[in-house]
Order: structure tokens, then sequence, then C-alpha cells
């Protein structure tokens, strides 16, 4: 057995059977050991980056890692800005990538890089394999670095001479012998005890209190235990601004989410005594502006991390809610709401309408519509329960490789891509990959011809900003033609001008199996 058949069998054997990748040269090997090693699904991306949002994906919905395959540095560079996405979700990835063989690396190749530094800054660990010999437990340990508390991207970098030579064994030193699962930092009761009494004393002061929710916190049972603390205390329910992964919809516990503009989260936020982390982080503008705060809480507040990122935030709440001796309080839920189907002309709200009458029960939804999106959370709020994913890291172009990823983590269930014109185009590659796999994705791609959000900012920092600096966010001429697009790609794809005809087209896509894009044709700009 090779080195690349040893890697793969050891992952097989750890519980990770899908690998994204978009291979070369140096990953030779390893593409020919899915002959062998059958039991690993590999599926073909047209871009590096849509091989490691898939991997982001498919890690927020089937709580366990995909593998990604990279050709050497540059590919890995070209993943990158999905990884950041990743790691800010906090989603397993077994990152591989190949190298040159060890004794070509001197002579200085054309595509030789420093593929360490490269990976450092998306990775919790990484590690170039040492050779045969630590080839089994490298992998191992890149497996478990990925799924350790705090979970995250681990990159395992192999020199293309240890995937070819011969002499590998996966059950060398009998390194599997018990299942590594993945975990959360647990809390010692000590600790846990104190912080309790922290809380319970901010509570139970009367002043304004916010508890901001993030990680697992926002699962249905984790929306639950929050609810019945706040509701016996009066205080107040908030959501990270971009969570990875969030329960939502009719007899789930309703939750705001905390504005991404800084002045409507400040107002969120106004006259708050004690804010209280729950698997999220303290609330910082994604962006500095002139004269304007960093952060977003008022600065005489009170921070208390109840749990942080790497803890079972879900469970830590629950074990809350008995010590505060709570468990009998009714928690808020939310109640069924269908908006109706709007008339006139397509909007973003109206599509957020469109949408949230149309749902179906179970949808996954991945979300990058951005300023197209705006109105859908809203609308969505009183759907059948449903999952929402967002873009967590703030680089653009996660939408669609993140719900192909969803897509093939449940396979029996509708995922619904809510992307944005500009951004789509970082990774529209990603269309050939659902329809290759014959994923059940539906894209409402929301078509408003420019990059809005970009407009906005401008707007938010500029009083002097004329024709030539406006149209640098200009998606035309020439217009983009996405129906075209995603035909050339496989996807079935209709353009729709009406709330009517988007409600026609998304029913027809969700009972329809396979990939299917919608062009949403919406006013120009910020609507």
């Amino acid at each position: 057995m090779n080195g690349a058949q040893a890697i793969l069998r050891t992952l097989v054997e750890l519980g990770v059977d899908v690998c994204f990748t978009n291979p070369g040269t140096s990953e030779m090997h390893f593409v020919a050991a899915l002959d062998s090693v059958t039991e690993m699904r590999g599926v073909l991306t047209l871009f590096e980056g849509v091989a490691t949002g898939a991997a982001d994906g498919y890690g927020r919905i089937a709580k366990r890692p995909a593998a990604t395959l990279l050709h050497l540095g540059p590919g890995l560079g070209n993943g990158l800005a999905n990884l950041h996405n990743a790691k800010r979700a906090r989603s397993p990835i077994v990152n591989v990538v190949g190298d040159h063989a060890t004794y070509h690396r001197h002579f200085d190749p054309p595509l030789a890089s420093d593929i360490e530094a490269v990976a450092r800054s998306v990775s919790k660990l990484v590690t170039t394999a040492g050779g045969l010999g630590s080839i089994v437990s490298d992998t191992i340990d890149a497996y478990r670095a990925s799924v350790s508390a705090p979970r995250g991207v681990s990159t395992l970098i192999v020199p293309a001479d240890y995937s070819w030579s011969q002499g590998a064994r996966p059950d060398d030193h009998g390194q599997i012998d018990e299942k590594i699962e993945l975990t959360t930092r647990p809390t010692d009761d000590e600790t846990r005890g104190f912080t309790f009494n922290i809380v319970a004393k901010m509570l139970r002061s009367a002043e304004p209190t916010t508890f901001l929710l993030g990680g697992s916190a926002l699962s249905r049972q984790g929306l639950l235990a929050a609810s019945r603390i706040v509701n016996s205390f009066g205080a107040k329910l908030l959501s990270e601004t971009f969570p990875a992964v969030m329960d939502r919809g009719a007899g789930i516990v309703p939750i705001d989410r905390l504005a991404y503009f800084g002045e409507f989260a400040q107002t969120q936020l106004a006259g708050c005594k004690h804010l209280v982390l729950v698997g999220a982080s303290d609330p910082v503008s994604f962006f500095a502006y002139p004269n304007s705060p960093s952060l977003f809480r008022p600065p005489d507040c009170d921070v208390q991390v109840l749990a942080g990122p790497s803890e079972d935030a879900s469970e830590v709440l629950n074990a809350l809610v008995e010590y505060l001796g709570v468990t009998k309080t009714v928690p808020t839920l939310q109640h069924f709401v269908s908006p109706q189907i709007p008339s006139g002309p397509l909007t973003a709200t109206a599509v957020a309408a469109v949408i949230g009458a149309t749902l179906p029960e179970g949808t996954i939804v991945s979300d990058e519509g951005n300023t197209g999106s705006l109105s859908a959370p809203g609308s969505t709020q009183g759907a059948p329960p449903h999952t929402w994913m967002c873009l967590t890291g703030g680089s653009i172009g996660q939408g669609l490789p993140v719900a192909t990823g969803a897509a093939v983590a449940a396979p029996d269930q509708n995922i619904l891509c809510l992307q944005a014109d500009g951004s789509a185009l970082y990774t529209i590659q990603s269309l050939w990959t659902q329809a290759r796999e014959n994923l059940n994705v539906t894209t409402v791609l929301l078509n408003n011809q420019s990059y809005a959000i970009l407009e906005f900012e401008l707007d938010r920092v500029s009083t002097t900003a004329g024709s030539r600096s406006r149209s640098m966010f200009q998606l035309f001429p020439p217009m983009l033609d996405f129906v075209s697009i995603a035909n050339g790609f496989g996807v079935d794809a209709v353009s729709v001008n009406t709330p009517e005809e988007l409600a026609i087209q998304l029913r027809r896509a969700y009972s329809e199996s396979g990939p299917h894009l919608i062009e949403a044709i919406l006013p120009k700009g910020f609507s």
C-alpha cells in the first residue's frame, strides 16, 4: 500500500468519507487511490474555493469533517478565502495539500512555495508528513485537531514521494483502536459554579441584561433553555450577527440577530448593563469607521463569558436553567406565519415574502444574499422549521459552495441558496459540481446588477462620491446572463420578474430533484 492509499484508508476508518478535490500533478496518487479506497467519495470541483467552501458547508451540517485535496501552495491560496470562513464557523476540515517530492524541492521548481506559511493563517494545526513511518499518525493527528476543541481546519502537507512510495500500513502501531469523537472543551465544576453565580447576580440585579448567543446555543435545545432564562428574569436575547448554523421557524424560539450596521447594533444594545456571551464573541464592528466605536456594547457594560466558542453552549445553558431553578418557565415559541405572496414589482422585500410563503419544512438555507436578502430572516421567522447558515467570516463567495457541501451532507433535504449576483461570481463554478453530483440545491440569484453593499459603504464614508467611483460597483455593462451561465454548467435555470413567477418556480424547484437556479431581477443597487 502506498502513502496516498494509507492516508485515504486512515481517513475512512476515522469516519471521513467525502473529499472535495481540485488536484494537480503532485496529488495524482491520491486520485488513483480512490479506485482502491472505494469508501471515500471524491467530489470534483472546478476551483479550490469551491472545494474549501463545500467542506465548510459539509462540516456545518454533518457535524463531522470532510477532507479537501488541493494542489501545492497556489492551490491552497485559491482556497484560502473559504478556509477563512470555515475557521470562523469552527467547521471541522482535514485539508490535504500535495507538495513536491522531497528531493525535488531543492531545485526550486516553478510551483514551489512555503505551503506551511500559507496554511498557518487558517489552520489550527499544520503538519508536513514525515515519511511512510509516520504518515498514518500524521493523518490521525490532523483529524484529531480538526474535531477537538476548538474545532477547525487542520492542514496535512504530503510530499509526492511519500504518496507514491510503497510500504505504508494504516494499522501501524494500532493507532485507531478507539474512535476519536467531536469534542468540546469541558469546564470544571468549580469554574462553572463561579460563573453561574456571577450570571445569577446579574439577572437578579434587575439591571438591563442581554444574552448574546452563538454556536450550539442557537440549536433548538439551546434556544429553549435561553428563552426560559430570559423569560424568568426579564432579560434580552440576541444572536450573533452571522451564525454558522441556527435553528429557526415555527415551534422554535425566535431570536433577533445583532445588526451588521453599527448604528443599528448599538441601538439594540443601548442601555445594556450586563452582556452574557454564550458561544459568541464580544460584538465588534466588521470595520473601523471615522468617529465610531469598535465595540457595539456601551462602554460601561459588564461582560461575562458563560460559554466560550469551544464549549457546548447548549449544554451550558441547560445546566444554568437547572442552577437557577427555572425549568418550569414557559419558553417563547414562534407561531406559524405564512406571508402573502405580493403582487407588483419584484423587490428584495417581495422576494423575501415569497421565500417565507413557500419554504418547505426541513430546508437548509445558505444565505449570501447580502443586501438582497436583508428581509429574508424576518419573512421566514414563522415558516416551517428550517436551518439557516450565514457568511461567518465575511469573505464573499461562500454561499454557493456552502450550499453544495450541505447538499452532500444532507442529500434528502432541500437546500436553498440565497445568493447575491456580485459574490456569486467568485465561486460560480459550484453550479457545475451541483449538476455533476445531482444535488438538491435551489439557488435564488438576487440580481441587482451591482455590489450594492459597497455602494452603501461608500456613502457611509464619503459625501463626495461621484460617477467614477460609483461605477466601480456596477455590474453593467455588459449585462451578466446568469441563466446562460447556469445552463452552461448543466443547471436548470430561469429568470423571473414578478413575485408570482418566483413562487411558481420555487415550488417547481423544490418538487424536482437536482439543482435549479432562479434569477430574480431586482431594481438596480440597494433596494
